[in-house]
């Protein structure tokens, strides 16, 4: 995952790139002929100086490697803070990164 996170004022802006195939069902169909073989991000979250601040169960309908997008109020989080994402998708497998609040 690429994250890149800016505090600005008293407002974080995170904007995270999550690589995953993204597979749905109709195209694991046409693929393999089984649905079942379908995976796709099931929830995504990220925290911060051990705070979720973002938290989404996702579907099938995100594209392949999508970006997620999302600001909150900074608080007591500062320049070099370390933020941390985390997703599941649908086999189980997970996949954290993190990145610094510049």
């Amino acid at each position: 995952m690429k994250i890149k996170a800016k505090l600005k004022g008293d407002i974080v802006k995170v904007k995270a790139l999550a690589k995953h195939d993204m597979t749905t069902y109709n195209q694991a169909e046409k693929k393999t002929g089984d649905r079942n073989n379908a995976n796709f991000i099931t929830h995504i979250s990220a925290s911060i100086n051990g705070k979720v601040i973002f938290d989404a169960s996702t579907s099938q309908f995100l594209s392949k490697n999508p970006i997620f997008k999302f600001q909150f109020k900074a608080g007591d989080v500062k320049k070099g803070d370390k933020l941390e994402m985390t997703w599941v998708d649908k086999k189980g497998n997970t996949k954290t990164d993190a990145g610094k609040v510049k």
